[in-house]
């Protein structure tokens, strides 16, 4: 048995062949639905009144209305079919019927339900005139005229006063009908249902060593220009100071320097910074932010200069920023009670700058393709200031603008206009590029 979907593919196409003037193709995939409702049983009709077969076309309606007793439009169609096959009598009834189910309105829209026509009640009422003209009721004919042009729009009337002097002089008229390849369409949201939908997601791919005790105390990034992690640290760590953190002890520098030596391995702390891949660093337990991205700097020069940083809070798993040193003094001792060390995340696209961050407090549904969907409760990175009503932003990698007053600020505003790398002696901190330490 086809599914709902190969239904919908099938009514879609069948809709399409009409647009094209193939009859043959429509009439076989409407045809090929099992059970169609009464919109596909009308298109069925609708399709022999074009192919010149209202015999077809008049048993289609029946189906048409017999499924669906209150469509005003199948009963317009199949008096149309009635009067083109000469049965007068019948083809009144059906215009009367199409003129009941209108329940005293002027018209009915059949544009959300798929099908581009209005059903008007004038429009009726000229096609029971037609009727009464062919059974000889002129009299009926002139009275139904003339309530059509009352029930009728202005730009109708003259046609329909025209109409009322030709039955007059008893000349016959003909009925009027639904558009010539106008049938019903699929709603669109079924057809956005058609799209296929990838519920996993793309794959990303973390390079990471899968030896726990490797030498390698992080990852090789793919580039060639870039350094090897270890490289870093054993260039960095020997000149970090070490900050005094809520469990840092008494220096255990011999030079006295006030830094942390490398090699004792109660003093280090595993850091994970999330960016376009993940790195393993190591870093002195309390270390301040100043430090910390002149380490990441090493690897990452762009992204430690603009990039938002965040650390993952151990007890609910949620990314706080990283605005000022108190914060990440708390970040600290959050670390020293869990055993994956700190986490770090540093945010950043493309090489913007991310403004600040910001945390949606309600549900923004995207009215183009240059705006970001939004969930209560997403981080946003907030990349530009549109104006004073709109953001630019950047969340689970969209971006896009959104309404400024959808959002609320998680943190202190960081700014930072992306200068060229610093040399080695030059590292970044919040709110300040290329400052000397």
């Amino acid at each position: 048995m086809p599914s709902f979907g190969d239904l919908v593919r099938a009514w879609q196409r069948g809709a399409q062949a009409v647009e094209r003037g193939d009859w043959g193709c429509a009439l076989q995939l409407f045809s090929s639905v099992p059970d169609p409702p009464a919109r596909i049983c009308f298109n069925v009709g609708c399709v022999h009144m074009l192919a010149g077969d209202p015999e077809a076309a008049l048993q289609a309606f029946d189906r048409a209305v017999t499924k669906d007793a209150c469509m005003a439009v199948g009963f317009f169609q199949r008096g149309v079919a009635n009067f083109q096959l000469g049965r007068f009598q019948e083809a009144l009834s059906d215009f009367r019927l199409a003129l009941e189910q209108l329940r005293g309105n002027a018209a009915i829209d059949y544009t959300q339900l798929g099908l581009r026509f209005r059903l008007q009640a004038w429009e009726v009422l000229f096609n029971v005139a037609s009727a009464q003209c062919c059974l000889g009721l002129w009299a009926q004919a002139t009275r139904s005229l003339e309530e059509a042009i009352s029930k009728g729009p202005e730009g109708a009337r003259e046609d329909l006063r025209t109409a009322l002097d030709q039955v007059q002089k008893q000349a016959f008229l003909q009925p009027r009908q639904v558009p010539r390849g106008e049938v019903f369409q699929p709603h669109r949201r079924q057809l956005q249902h058609l799209a296929p939908v990838d519920f996993l997601g793309k794959a990303k791919v973390v390079v990471a060593s899968a030896v726990p005790d490797d030498q390698h105390e992080g990852v090789r990034p793919q580039q060639p220009q870039r350094p090897h992690t270890e490289q870093v640290g054993k260039q960095v760590l020997p000149e970090l100071p070490a900050a005094s953190g809520p469990e840092s002890g008494p220096s255990q520098d011999p030079s006295g320097a006030g830094g942390v030596t490398v090699e004792d391995p109660e003093a280090l702390l595993t850091i994970t910074v999330q960016c376009a891949f993940t790195l393993t660093l190591k870093a002195p337990r309390g270390a301040d932010l100043s430090s910390l991205r002149a380490l990441l700097s090493q690897a990452l020069p762009l992204q430690a200069q603009c990039g938002q940083l965040s650390y993952r809070d151990p007890g609910d798993g949620h990314w706080v920023p990283l605005p000022e040193e108190e914060a990440l003094q708390r970040a600290w001792w959050d670390a020293g009670s869990g055993p994956t060390g700190l986490q770090l995340q540093c945010r950043g696209v493309g090489g913007r700058p991310v403004l600040y961050q910001a945390v949606a407090q309600h549900g923004y549904c995207a009215q183009g393709p240059e705006d970001l969907d939004l969930q209560p409760g997403d981080t946003v990175d907030v990349l530009c200031e549109v104006d004073q009503a709109w953001l630019e932003g950047h969340c689970d990698g969209r971006v896009g603008i959104f309404p400024k007053s959808f959002v609320v600020p998680a943190g202190q505003c960081v700014r930072c206009h992306a200068p060229p790398p610093p040399g080695p002696s030059e590292i970044s901190s919040e709110g300040s590029c290329g400052k000397k330490v």
